[in-house]
């Protein structure tokens, strides 16, 4: 209930969180709105952390469940699919040795990507979950959420190769 400890958790956490918010929802206002609904549910629920994880990775997970609760408001629909698909048929030839660009264009073409690919993409690949934590948070299957990864890949090499990114 310390006003002055909250204001500086949110100090130090608050940049950081806002740039998960924004990964998930690729809008600045929404993410802001996010990130503050987080922080008063963070504040509300405190008694409830337990020092099992670091207190940045409890207060991250509240991030990123808002932000996909959000949105989930806003009708995402994720494509189901059947659990005895064959992912071996998936291409994962994503090469990061042959592209040489810089972050900044990487970070712009991964906000094109649809919502379900680019959520996918970003708990795995920049925010470290693997995919049955994903399977979990978004209430999909754990093969869809590795589908939804390899195809968000697909989809981001085409991006970058329509910008003519690759030199």
């Amino acid at each position: 209930g310390d006003q002055k400890a909250y204001s500086e958790i949110y100090k130090l956490y608050s940049k950081a969180m806002f740039n998960v918010c924004y990964r998930i929802t690729r809008n600045q206002e929404i993410a802001e709105d996010v990130l503050q609904e987080a922080f008063v549910n963070a504040f509300q629920h405190i008694e409830s952390y337990q020092w099992k994880a670091s207190f940045g990775a409890w207060l991250k997970k509240i991030v990123v469940n808002k932000a996909i609760s959000h949105l989930r408001k806003q009708q995402i629909e994720f494509s189901e699919l059947n659990d005895r698909m064959d992912l071996s048929n998936e291409i994962d030839d994503f090469d990061e040795g042959e592209i040489n660009m810089k972050v900044e264009i990487v970070r712009e073409a991964i906000l094109k990507l649809p919502n379900g690919f680019r959520v996918v993409f970003s708990l795995y690949l920049l925010e470290g979950y693997d995919h049955k934590e994903i399977a979990e948070i978004l209430g999909v299957s754990e093969s869809t959420s590795k589908t939804q990864y390899n195809r968000a890949k697909k989809k981001l090499r085409e991006i970058l190769k329509e910008e003519v990114y690759y030199e």
